[in-house]
């Protein structure tokens, strides 16, 4: 999935587990992290989900701070207008109201 041009800057690539993988791109000031995750859907247990956003924190967490990271992927988020969300999303979301998923996103990437 990189393009041709940048297949010798990568570092490394792995699977952390079956919903998640990432790629470390050598950079010319930094590394870029790019993190690709699919979370469960909101009908699903709770138990799991907080596995799975507790499993990102800790793969987060054991890169160094200075690398650039991005994060892509299905997280069947809805982020609302709420004003808890207003300096994160501000008005440019779709939803009116934000779903558990999104809720757990934006506390993830803040």
């Amino acid at each position: 999935m990189v393009h041709h041009r940048r297949v010798t800057q990568i570092k490394r690539q792995e699977f952390v587990s079956d919903r998640m993988s990432c790629i470390i791109l050598r950079g010319h000031w930094c590394n870029f992290i790019v993190l690709n995750m699919h979370t469960l859907s909101e009908d699903k247990g709770d138990d799991s989900k907080d596995s799975l956003y507790y499993e990102l924190e800790q793969v987060f967490g054991h890169f160094p701070k200075y690398h650039m990271k991005i994060l892509l992927g299905d997280f069947n988020a809805k982020l609302g207008r709420e004003y808890v969300f207003k300096l994160t999303v501000r008005n440019e979301s779709i939803h009116q109201e934000s779903n558990d998923n999104g809720v757990r996103k934006v506390n993830c990437a803040a």
